[in-house]
């Protein structure tokens, strides 16, 4: 039996990003890194991106950089990937000079955190073209370079619009294109007629799918995509799979097993991760994947599971999380209004923030963030939809004060020696730099530091020397407390 089926895993960045607000504690991942690296996975993701610097600076209050160092020591073998940009904040994409953006990558290279950068091709506009600099870049430092082509349903996303994406993608020569549906809208029907526009256009490229448990469909989805040829799966590790995230890589195996598809996976390995995370969702009261019913809403709104995760967190912040309801209608009148983007990172965070924002306020657009004057603009690419974008709304954004303010002018490559001026120095260092400029400053920073080491997660597979060993290179333990849970052991400092 051939061996001929591999597995992207996305547990530990979509699957926490979908379910768990992101929250990917730098302990969390050290927990299962080991094993993860040797599990057999094609490509591992891992939690680094200038939206998870943002997050594990400001809420986790950790540093992002010790998590970097630690996934490059602890996953030497794996392939790992992460959602890379020619920019390098999100929301702040035009407004990167691309010396920080490179600089951001080269530092987690130098650690051998990432070797595979997924980016979205129909998102950023044509990077060949609008990007010079970005692929020939990320060559030069060896990475391999995986195009995602976005789904979304629209008047404008039509067959002819994805065999057009798929003939612009080719032309940028990537490893790996991946049919990406983020907000899992895709049906059988629907993938039947778009796959094989995008596997016949590959031009030999292999083609990857990626999808969303968001209707309960998903299961079903992969198994349809094997039928067709498909060979590589985006696949989560439970708790961290269903719900929102990914289908589970074991039942996704299962379903493999009736079309004579093996693989490389070690699967003790791999349920010994799920039995360590389940423990770690349960001792912080962190929800647990499990599959959802058919959700037609989705069809409608089609805001992605991440977003919604990040929105509730988010209005419950405020106390508003008895408005989310409200708030997703609004987002479908808001895309209408807007042209119609597709629904994924950044521009579904820009429908859900101005929809957020028209109902805290109780008027539609009395305040409008800078992205959608930008985007009335024609700053961003044609699949920001703003070519359709209601008339009189466009109007009403480029003559707002701040229009003129955000009038786009093409980003200086800025030297970073010139940057670090405005942030601290030349003495500072190109770490210090990078959080200070994704950060805006050095409150949030200095509050990370405050709270003290990373939170550390030990369970009774980790060996007893091994325990002992860690125990005794952190100098803030002065005592253990040993608690059994359902016969198994969870050690943690704090």
């Amino acid at each position: 039996m051939a061996k001929n089926l591999q597995f992207v895993d996305t547990t530990l960045r979509d699957g926490t990003q979908s379910l768990w607000a992101a929250e990917s504690r730098t302990g969390m991942v050290e927990a299962v890194a080991e094993d993860l690296d040797r599990s057999g996975f094609q490509v591992v993701e891992v939690p680094l991106m200038p939206y998870n610097f943002k997050k594990i600076i400001r809420e986790l209050k950790e540093d992002p950089w010790s998590l970097a160092e630690m996934v490059g020591k602890k996953m030497p073998n794996a392939k790992k990937a992460f959602m890379g940009e020619p920019g390098l904040v999100l929301f702040e994409l035009l407004e990167t000079p691309p010396s920080v953006a490179k600089l951001f990558y080269d530092l987690l290279i130098e650690r051998g955190a990432i070797n595979r950068v997924q980016t979205m091709a129909n998102i950023f506009g044509n990077l060949k073209t609008d990007f010079p600099w970005f692929i020939p870049y990320l060559r030069s430092k060896g990475m391999e370079i995986a195009h995602a082509i976005a789904y979304s349903i629209s008047p404008r996303h039509t067959d002819e619009y994805f065999l057009k994406k798929t003939q612009e993608v080719v032309k940028n020569e990537p490893d790996i294109i991946y049919f990406k549906d983020a907000a899992g809208l895709l049906t059988v029907e629907r993938l039947r007629t778009l796959l094989p526009i995008i596997i016949e256009n590959a031009n030999g490229i292999p083609v990857e799918f990626h999808t969303h448990c968001t209707t309960g469909l998903a299961d079903e989805l992969y198994v349809e995509a094997m039928k067709m040829g498909i060979r590589t799966l985006h696949t989560g590790i439970p708790p961290l799979a269903n719900g929102s995230g990914q289908p589970s890589v074991f039942t996704t195996v299962a379903n493999a097993r009736y079309f004579h598809l093996s693989h490389d996976l070690d699967l003790e390995r791999i349920k010994r991760i799920s039995d360590r995370l389940m423990k770690i969702a349960k001792q912080e009261n962190l929800p647990i994947g499990e599959p959802l019913e058919y959700d037609y809403s989705q069809y409608i709104h089609q805001v992605p599971g991440g977003v919604i995760s990040n929105l509730r967190h988010q209005l419950q912040s405020l106390n508003l999380q008895n408005r989310v309801d409200e708030v997703i209608e609004e987002s479908i009148r808001v895309r209408e209004e807007l042209g119609y983007p597709v629904m994924i990172t950044p521009y579904s965070q820009f429908m859900v923030t101005q929809a957020a924002i028209n109902i805290a306020t109780g008027e539609r657009y009395n305040v409008v963030i800078d992205e959608l004057i930008q985007l009335a603009a024609g700053v961003y690419s044609e699949d920001s939809g703003y070519l359709m974008m209601d008339q009189n709304l466009k109007d009403k954004f480029l003559n707002l004060p701040r229009a003129k303010e955000l009038r786009y002018k093409p980003v200086e490559d800025v030297p970073i020696k010139k940057l670090k001026e405005q942030f601290g120095g030349p003495t500072l260092s190109d770490e210090e730099f990078m959080l200070r400029y994704i950060m805006k400053g050095t409150n949030d920073i200095e509050e990370m530091r405050k709270a003290g080491p990373h939170k550390k997660y030990f369970s009774a597979s980790t060996p007893l020397v091994d325990l002992i060993d860690r125990f005794s290179k952190q100098s803030d333990i002065t005592h253990v407390q040993v608690q059994g849970l359902k016969g198994s052991l969870l050690l943690t400092n704090k």
